[in-house]
């Protein structure tokens, strides 16, 4: 009997901003794909600490940590890992805009479901269905 070698585990936390029945990605610099904003914690942080600083240095604003709320969390197994996401809303202050890490920002329908990652694309259909994002 063969078994098959564990996969690594990808552990990420990510903001779900929906406006206008749109979800906002993010395309990091260097890369071919949008994500869920945020990203992978360092060290012992916890997904609030992770949260907060990702998303202040991918996109420049400063979440309300009152206002952070768990949506669910995603697993996509792929052929070298598995990708575990979770998910947050929360209110911000300040001006959405892409870091020096960010080489674009745009909003996204479920129509654009196939330009994120299988992570992301559970989200989007988790959204659809609840009627918080567009089909198109």
């Amino acid at each position: 009997m063969r078994t098959e070698p564990a996969r690594k585990l990808i552990d990420t936390v990510a903001w779900v901003r929906i406006e206008r029945g749109r979800i906002l990605c993010a395309r990091p610099r260097g890369k071919d794909v949008f994500y869920i904003p945020g990203g992978k914690r360092e060290g012992a942080e916890t997904d609030l600490q992770t949260l907060l600083r990702e998303i202040e240095e991918e996109l420049t604003v400063a979440l309300l940590p009152d206002t952070v709320d768990h949506v669910g969390t995603y697993e996509a197994v792929l052929p070298e890992a598995v990708v575990r996401m979770a998910c947050y809303t929360a209110e911000y202050t300040g001006t959405v805009a892409a870091s020096s890490e960010i080489d674009e920002i745009a909003w996204f329908t479920y129509a654009q479901r196939e330009e994120v990652p299988p992570v992301d694309q559970l989200l989007f259909d988790d959204l659809v269905r609840s009627g918080l994002l567009a089909a198109r």
